[in-house]
């Protein structure tokens, strides 16, 4: 593809998401395909010439789109929202056309420089401490997901707590780590990586509120320590998945001090809202934790791969993920004056992901994205309100943020058959979980472009489908 077929496609490409974004209320929110399906729609084999653009689009229209959900429709209201937009798409647009590999500041000073500098920004942004931007001891890089970043602070948790011999020896049997019981299965899988097990993973019990209960988690560490064992990492959780629950950081910070165990908090969902400083409760404590992340990939416009990871101490990170080998040494890395940021990731490679999040900002600036924020949690709270009024449904859980939990009063059976009926029918898409053991639905208010219309038709489809149950 020459520079002007490239330009003549570009063009094509462009204007089918632009279609595509102005559309997608019109497609039906969840897939409709059957396992297999896609797969059956693709020839067996690869193509030995090359193909037209045009009919490569034509493939995408009535083999891929049929089996996409659509996670941009206002109408999405499953798990947590996985935004993008305009200025995302076309930041991540130019990524791929200069295809950098950053993986040290000598091989695309920008990449790196761009990114300290843009997540300094969101640190002033959400109201970080100071502690967690490049310009103190710490500072912050863009994982993957969140699942990444949670890998990356066990090993790191791992290291402080065994002086490095893990890295160099291995890992030993007794090392423990704890969480609460309704933390992401990220951190259960992140122990395994790590090699400290699951075996080896606290599960600490829960509140009325669904919180990890502080005194549990001193007790457990308490135990693990008379046994003979290690404590390594904490991980509290801000915004659960489930309920959006919110650990008591504070006290949990206290306990780690006090046993100098590496706490890691995982904000992923939540901390968006701390863009708002009504919403600053949420990083309450953080000025014990070691390390800190969320995903501007879920609730601020950008578009997945994009978690913000924070460090206290950055030398304690790279201590514990650096492997420097003599095709990668060159004078700017043992200057000491630059970062590398492949010493503060599982992978080497990586992408030019910072230009995204820059674009992101710039175009909508700090306020309209606040606004944003807060038009979801109203929302919510609107939506809640309806559920309390209606005899027939509960509330399940405290809504502190844009993810209300309810459920019907007719039991488990009754709401799976609610939300069964609400997905097959096309117009929205809702998922479940279970607290206190019931069934529990839940409505995640968090695209773009959902607005008070799409909620109250959700809140009439629901009540709609409950009706014909009855």
């Amino acid at each position: 593809m020459n520079s002007e077929e490239f330009r003549q496609h570009g063009y094509q490409v462009i204007d089918w998401i632009a279609d595509y974004m102005e559309n997608v209320e019109e497609y039906p929110v969840l897939s409709r395909v059957k396992p297999g399906d896609v797969r059956a729609g693709l020839p067996a084999a690869a193509p030995e010439e090359g193909e037209p653009f045009e009919r490569i689009l034509k493939d995408v229209d009535e083999i891929i789109m049929p089996g996409v959900t659509h996670w941009q429709s206002p109408n999405f209201f499953g798990y947590f929202p996985g935004n993008t937009s305009g200025p995302s798409i076309l930041g991540e647009l130019l990524s791929a056309g200069l295809g950098v590999q950053g993986m040290m500041w000598v091989t695309s000073p920008a990449c790196t420089e761009l990114e300290t500098h843009v997540l300094d920004w969101l640190a002033e942004m959400v109201g970080l401490p100071e502690k967690f931007k490049s310009t103190a001891t710490g500072g912050g890089v863009i994982q993957a997901t969140a699942s990444s970043g949670s890998l990356v602070a066990a090993v790191a948790a791992r290291e402080q707590a065994t002086g490095g011999r893990s890295n160099e020896a291995g890992v030993s049997d007794g090392l423990t780590a704890y969480t609460s019981a309704e933390a992401h299965s990220s951190i259960e899988k992140a122990v395994r990586i790590a090699g400290i097990g699951s075996a080896n993973l606290r599960k600490i019990e829960t509140d009325e509120t669904f919180a990890m209960r502080p005194a549990a988690l001193a007790q457990a560490i308490r135990d693990d320590k008379v046994a003979g064992r290690t404590p390594v990492l904490v991980c509290a959780t801000v915004g659960t998945t489930s309920s959006t629950a919110i650990d008591p950081v504070p006290e949990i910070g206290r306990i780690c001090a006090e046993h100098g165990v590496w706490l890691h908090v995982d904000a992923a969902m939540a901390g968006t809202a701390a863009l708002c400083p009504e919403f600053r409760f949420l990083h309450e404590g953080l000025e014990f934790a070691d390390s800190y992340l969320f995903n501007p990939h879920k609730w601020m416009l950008t578009n997945v791969d994009c978690s913000a990871f924070y460090v206290a101490d950055r030398r304690k990170l790279t201590a514990a993920m650096s492997v420097v080998p003599e095709y990668l040494r060159n004078v700017a890395s043992e200057s000491g004056e630059v970062i590398d940021y492949r010493d503060w990731q599982v992978e080497l490679g990586r992408r030019f992901r910072s230009l995204k999040l820059w674009f992101v900002i710039r175009s909508y600036g700090v306020k309209a994205l606040r606004e944003i924020v807060r038009g979801h949690v109203a929302m919510a709270q609107e939506f809640a309100a309806w559920v309390e009024d209606d005899p027939d449904f509960e509330v399940a859980a405290p809504v502190l943020l844009s993810l209300v939990c309810f459920r019907h009063r007719g039991g488990d059976e009754v709401n799976q058959e609610i939300m069964d009926r609400v997905n097959e029918a096309g117009r929205m898409f809702m998922t479940h979980t279970k607290l206190d053991g019931k069934l529990t639905l839940r409505l995640s208010i968090g695209q773009e472009t959902t607005g008070r219309k799409h909620v109250e038709r959700a809140w009439e489809t629901i009540r709609k489908a409950a009706g014909a149950i009855a």
